[in-house]
């Protein structure tokens, strides 16, 4: 009787224990039950890349949303999820996981606060919002509701960059003496012509630097010191119409004292492969594009030349906006954060890591508008 009755305790016990396991992993992604589930909300070009990667990944695209349902329509035939006209509605649906934010860039933070309320995680597309404020209350919305917050900055995932990053953590360039970033890239009238919101200010949040020079001015964030000042000059001359910049550049200086230059345009025909260049006492690494074509050291060692590539730089993205979307990468970012979010250690490009390309800019957007040197701060 006593054995009998232990078996029912043991038993409920069990019982108990896997429905809050259940509800855990449900809460967490649904890693050991049933496959993530994604959201979009957005259904323009970036959105197909963004269920490509869900694909790739072999997570569930759930639902997309937009405003215009027959849009919403369309993209869920193609890709096989529901369709909503609501926000809120698709939010609510428990099968969420993430939501995906693919909508123009002055329009992601509305996205994003809604769903850390639901409960959900966010990957938002770059950049994370086109002012501070906005960007500071996505952060804090996660903050508060727990959930997380990532950038899709996926030329950080490119498997070049990792050598580089070797190089500094082990401090083979000796003292960095000067970094900068180039982005000649072109963008026919029509780019901006046939586009409600790319060339506005309100949506876009800025031109050459916010839209095309973003990825490159986050390499440059993620892999040196902070920069703490910037002096810059913008000019839109290449296009009419525009109400942001097509050429920018910007003097910079880093924490520790190195100098660096950004510039960026969309008025650079025909257009060429975007570029890092870092130097130091000990070393300098060119990344042209998706390779390293300088890896050079002081201390030489046997497999830096292995390293380098000597081919012609693909220029992604120059002149073709879809070039630049490569989906390897926008799936290897997305695995990471599904990852971090199942895992619930930190992500790599969280909210305040995909500020600091932000904060960047609009201070050389305010030094260019007053003509003065502009500090940014933490």
């Amino acid at each position: 009787m006593i054995d009998l009755t232990m078996e029912r305790i043991i038993g409920k016990v069990s019982t108990c224990y896997a429905q809050w396991a259940h509800a855990r992993n449900e809460k967490v992604g649904g890693a050991m039950g049933r496959k993530i589930g994604f959201a979009i909300a957005g259904t323009g070009m970036i959105a197909r890349v963004h269920a490509r990667a869900v694909q790739a990944i072999g997570a569930r695209l759930v639902a997309v949303c937009s405003r215009q349902l027959s849009r919403a329509e369309a993209f869920a035939a193609e890709f096989g999820c529901a369709a909503y006209a609501d926000l809120t509605a698709m939010l609510a649906l428990p099968e969420v996981d993430i939501l995906l934010i693919a909508t123009p860039s002055g329009a992601h933070c509305e996205a994003a606060v809604a769903a850390a309320r639901a409960g959900k995680h966010v990957l938002c597309e770059k950049p994370l919002e086109v002012t501070l404020e906005r960007v500071d209350a996505m952060i804090a919305a996660h903050r508060e509701a727990g959930t997380a917050l990532g950038c899709t900055f996926q030329i950080r995932y490119t498997p070049a960059l990792e050598p580089l990053r070797a190089a500094l953590r082990e401090g083979r360039f000796g003292r960095i003496t000067s970094a900068g970033v180039y982005i000649p890239w072109w963008r026919a009238d029509a780019y901006y012509h046939d586009s409600a919101w790319h060339g506005t200010q309100a949506l876009d949040g800025g031109g050459a630097l916010m839209n095309q020079g973003i990825h490159m001015i986050d390499i440059l964030c993620d892999l040196l010191p902070p920069i703490e000042e910037v002096c810059g000059m913008t000019a839109a001359i290449g296009h009419t119409g525009l109400e942001v910049e097509d050429v920018a550049c910007a003097a910079l200086r880093f924490k520790g004292g190195a100098l660096g230059i950004i510039h960026g345009s969309t008025a650079t025909w025909p257009g060429y492969p975007k570029r890092l260049e870092i130097s130091g006492t000990r070393g300098t690494a060119v990344f042209l594009d998706d390779r390293l074509t300088v890896f050079d050291f002081a201390e030489p060692r046997p497999d830096d030349q292995r390293i380098v590539s000597t081919g012609v730089a693909p220029a992604c993205g120059a002149a073709d906006p879809t070039a630049a979307m490569t989906d390897d990468l926008h799936a290897a970012c997305f695995r990471d954060f599904v990852q971090a979010v199942e895992t619930r250690t930190p992500f790599r490009i969280d909210g305040v890591s995909a500020r600091r390309s932000v904060a960047t800019i609009l201070a050389i957007y305010e030094s260019a508008k007053t003509g003065k040197t502009v500090r940014i701060e933490d």
